[in-house]
């Protein structure tokens, strides 16, 4: 079942954060503690789980690819910390508990996020095949940054002071604030196995489209987004148009992509 290898997944990668970010005595000793509060959090490791399963059907050993699977999750984790800031999404809580800035302070929880992006990157240093380094920290910095994620996030603003959101607006959003990293996770994982272009360009956008279709299952849940444009029944049936075309595209791959293929529709069927 796909819920067991998500369980192991994440355990095994758990185990690896808990390894590679710094213990919580080390000094400074709280930006360390509030480093390891939010990324230590029960997570489901989706981002880094894509990275591994992308790597390994390309031929990739997951040796290889631990780092760059942690250090997308860890920049998945700094992008939440600040969305959660009074000045952004202003939410108090994230994963059941309270956010960092509730717990440790507004002026921390930024510094907070600015580590582990920070440490991201050294991850992505430790990488042995160093040829491959630079396209991955291209991939990643483009994925996430003014055009990619943070601009998803400044247009995200945007969209809470309007009054009327348009469609194009929705789906600019969705696509540079969830699916640039999600895609990015896929096609660097291809990248670091040494996949062809077309392994590549196939998994850059079977990421896309579950990226797209993760937001819009946000948005079902949270009855907001996609949801306010199309209703509910026109966001689930987007969605699921967008999950068979991700798992139409690995056809390709044959049964080797069955995980990639149970992890879309564990996107499309998760209920929080």
């Amino acid at each position: 079942m796909i819920t067991q290898y998500l369980d192991k997944n994440k355990k095994f990668i758990d185990e690896k954060l808990d390894t590679y970010l710094p213990k919580a005595t080390a000094y400074p000793r709280i930006i360390h503690e509030a480093m390891r509060y939010s990324v230590l959090d029960g997570g489901k490791r989706i981002r880094p789980i894509l990275v591994l399963e992308s790597s390994k059907l390309c031929g990739g050993k997951i040796k290889d690819a631990i780092y760059l699977a942690c250090a997308i999750e860890l920049i998945h984790s700094y992008s939440l910390i600040h969305d959660d800031l009074p000045s952004m999404d202003d939410a108090d809580t994230r994963r059941g508990r309270p956010s960092c800035h509730v717990k440790y302070g507004e002026a921390l929880a930024i510094l907070v996020g600015d580590s582990l992006l920070t440490l991201a990157f050294n991850l992505i240093a430790r990488i042995r095949d160093k040829a491959k380094t630079g396209e991955i920290i291209f991939e990643i910095s483009k994925a996430i940054g003014s055009f990619g994620m943070i601009g998803g996030q400044v247009m995200d603003l945007k969209i809470k002071k309007a009054k009327k959101v348009d469609l194009s607006t929705i789906e600019y959003v969705n696509l540079r604030k969830t699916a640039s990293l999600i895609a990015a996770a896929t096609k660097t994982g291809a990248i670091i196995a040494g996949a062809s272009d077309k392994e590549i360009d196939i998994l850059q956008k079977y990421g896309e489209y579950i990226g797209l279709a993760f937001q819009i299952v946000d948005d079902i849940l949270d009855k907001n987004g996609y949801v306010e444009v199309f209703g509910i029944k026109g966001a689930r049936e987007e969605s699921q148009k967008l999950v068979n075309k991700a798992k139409d595209i690995l056809e390709s791959f044959g049964a080797k992509a069955n995980n990639l293929k149970g992890i879309a529709d564990y996107i499309l069927n998760r209920e929080k």
